[in-house]
């Protein structure tokens, strides 16, 4: 793969962005997909799960970008808000060094009032779902004069949860002159006939979609649907892994796989569309910053859901779709890690199993679920999430965190673990054994000179 600095399009801001953030050789969607955009061309990129393609259209987005015009430029459209949150956060990681440059997320599920403040000062980029940004162009409040690049990001999600029509609407008000750039994990017929609609000879990039034997281990396992709840729990402690990700296929599962965990002495969180927003928003936080081990979701809930470092993935049950099977595995292995992905299948699944078998390239090897695991247990998480009451709105930032438990003398930065700030609320990992000293002291000091109201997850 070719390094970033490679391309003399990319200015020195976005290349001293991506060495702060470790990004050292482009991946294959990158260094396929990246030039093509660079270029002023539209693009329609196939790539899996964890490719990379978001830094990718970002980098593009930002290079594009004129900061001291204060106009939307940029539109990013997404199928949920996780994803959309996910994005925003890498395209401000890799804008930290261009001065002004305003991102502005914009979803359904939260209040329009913030929103439509927020858009009083115009961003330069917009990340968003359909069904919002559909709803802001009704009431006037988007303006599309300035903007120069459409991306529509895992468009194929975006398709399965009914927002084409929305899409199609949305890009018809766009500027003739734009570019379009297309990421999708596949590439169905209503796809390729929103491209022809309106993208300009596309360049296509295709990765392989198959992921990588040597990098990812698939598992097998025949289980008896009334078995599968115990069998999770055995292949749970006998890989003691540090963090799991479960795909349930409906929210009922997720929720019964929960409540049987727990029973088991196994502590999970669950991940469904019936969580309000701040619930999926803690949910997400605590298992990205490693204060739960164990995650149980399902797959429209999970997307958006990065987390670098997972070893292990669980399929409780097979997908009837062999691309959402390849999306599940794609959540493991990732940014250089090895990783290992466990389906449990019923006798009633077996049909679903031939398209996954076409996939792999021949008949799945069998493996047996451990009659009784070495280890009884699953060690405690090694941190604990604090919320704060306050966010971006009260000016808070991470330094302003760090400073204040570094400060309360409890913990020293190595203890101090992910912390993400929202509008009206921040979260931090700390070392689980000094949580409850941290609170008190916290409590009794200040942070950035006031008092917040802090409490444990």
């Amino acid at each position: 793969m070719k390094k970033f600095s490679a391309l003399p399009a990319l200015p020195p801001s976005l290349l001293q962005a991506v060495d702060a953030l470790g990004y050292t050789e482009m991946t294959a969607v990158q260094a396929g997909a990246l030039p093509v955009m660079l270029d002023g061309k539209d693009v329609q990129a196939q790539a899996k799960t964890g490719s990379g393609k978001t830094a990718a259209f970002a980098l593009a987005l930002l290079t594009k970008l004129q900061p001291e015009v204060a106009r939307l430029q940029g539109l990013v459209l997404c199928p949920t808000r996780e994803l959309a949150d996910q994005v925003s956060k890498e395209i401000r990681a890799l804008a930290r060094f261009i001065p002004n440059v305003k991102v502005l997320s914009l979803c359904g599920g939260i209040p329009l009032r913030p929103q439509l403040a927020s858009l009083k000062h115009e961003p330069h980029i917009v990340v968003g779902t359909p069904g919002r940004i559909q709803e802001l162009l009704n009431m006037g409040e988007l303006k599309f004069a300035a903007l120069q690049t459409v991306v529509l990001d895992e468009a194929d999600r975006m398709l399965d949860m009914g927002f084409l029509e929305d899409v199609s609407n949305i890009l018809k008000l766009t500027p003739q002159n734009r570019n379009t750039w297309l990421f999708s994990a596949t590439y169905p017929r209503e796809i390729r006939s929103l491209s022809q609609h309106f993208q300009r000879n596309p360049v296509e990039v295709t990765v392989e979609a198959q992921h990588d034997a040597n990098v990812i281990v698939q598992r097998f396992y025949k289980v008896d649907i009334e078995e599968k709840p115990e069998a999770v729990v055995k292949l749970l402690l006998e890989q003691q892994a540090e963090s799991c990700l479960i795909f349930c296929n409906t929210k009922i599962d997720a929720k019964n796989l929960t409540d049987y965990l727990w029973k088991r002495s196994i502590p999970a969180l669950h991940l469904h569309g019936d969580l309000d927003q701040r619930e999926r928003e803690e949910t997400l936080v605590q298992f990205a910053n490693g204060s739960s081990r164990v995650l149980v979701a399902t797959d429209v809930a999970a997307r958006g859901l990065d987390i670098k470092a997972l070893p292990l993935v669980i399929a409780y049950e097979l997908s009837g779709d062999s691309d959402v099977h390849t999306h599940r595995v794609g959540r493991t292995g990732r940014a250089g890690e090895t990783g290992l992905a466990l389906s449990l299948v019923a006798g009633s699944e077996m049909s679903r199993l031939v398209r996954i078998e076409s996939l792999l390239g021949g008949s799945v090897n069998w493996e047996r679920i451990p009659a009784r695991p070495k280890v009884l247990a699953l060690p405690a998480p090694a941190m604990h999430t604090l919320a704060i009451d306050a966010g971006r709105q009260d000016k808070l930032r991470p330094g302003d965190i760090v400073g204040a438990l570094t400060g309360v003398g409890e913990l020293t930065k190595e203890q101090v673990g992910k912390i993400e700030v929202f509008a009206t609320r921040s979260y931090v990992a700390v070392s689980a054994p000094l949580i409850n000293k941290v609170i008190e002291k916290l409590r009794a000091g200040k942070i950035k000179g006031r008092n917040f109201r802090i409490r444990k997850m």
